[in-house]
């Protein structure tokens, strides 16, 4: 299986990481080029603030106090879903079950983007097929496509909507209304597929062993 390339998209670059102690959490804190703050909880709970060099802690702490209530909750949902998997653990996927799910992807996923970037009007690139904990897919600026080997794992109509989704973004490189409206062109119903993806797509990812 030469084509199946077995790494990550690399974390965005960053100066250096600190810590720092809220109330209800530690709070990490990753520094780098960045302009703007964003927020995420891991699937530990561990909270993360990606910041621009020189935001001040103030700054975050503000931002970090906006964002509480929805911090809360996805880290309450976080470690619930941990307690939950120590009592039934997931069975995690070996690697010749990863190997087999790459062989898989490179057979299924060229024709189905080729068929919708016909029907989309679109170009694209090179297409590679990545084990990722992150995404589902991804599409450069050149048009180069990036599939989650998790694909060959959901359902058909969901594996549509993450080709279609990036296709997509051949029209347009964001999340914009114009963007959602090409996605709808194609699959009126995508918010029902985006939501399968959304609820179980975790458990799937959590069932890749730890590099």
């Amino acid at each position: 299986m030469s084509n199946f390339i077995r790494e990550k998209i690399p974390e965005e670059t960053a100066w250096y990481t600190e810590r720092m102690d809220m109330e209800s959490a530690e709070i990490r804190i990753v520094r780098s080029r960045r302009r703007t703050l964003s927020v995420q909880v891991s699937e530990s709970g561990e909270v993360t603030v990606r910041a621009p060099y020189y935001c001040s802690r103030e700054e975050i702490r503000r931002f970090l106090t906006e964002y509480d209530g929805w911090i809360e909750k996805h880290r309450r949902k976080a470690l619930l879903r941990r307690a939950e998997e120590q009592c039934h653990p997931l069975e995690i996927f070996s690697q010749d079950e990863i190997e087999d799910m790459g062989d898989r992807a490179l057979q299924v996923l060229p024709p189905l983007v080729r068929q919708y970037a016909e029907q989309i009007g679109v170009t694209y690139g090179r297409i590679t097929i990545r084990r990722q904990k992150t995404l589902w897919g991804s599409c450069s600026a050149a048009g180069n496509l990036n599939f989650n080997c998790l694909l060959m794992e959901v359902p058909d109509e969901v594996r549509d909507y993450v080709v279609v989704h990036e296709l997509c973004h051949r029209k347009e490189m964001n999340h914009s209304a114009r963007f959602w409206a090409e996605v709808e062109k194609v699959l009126p119903d995508y918010r029902v597929r985006r939501k399968w993806l959304k609820t179980n797509g975790s458990t799937l990812i959590r069932r890749l062993p730890v590099r």
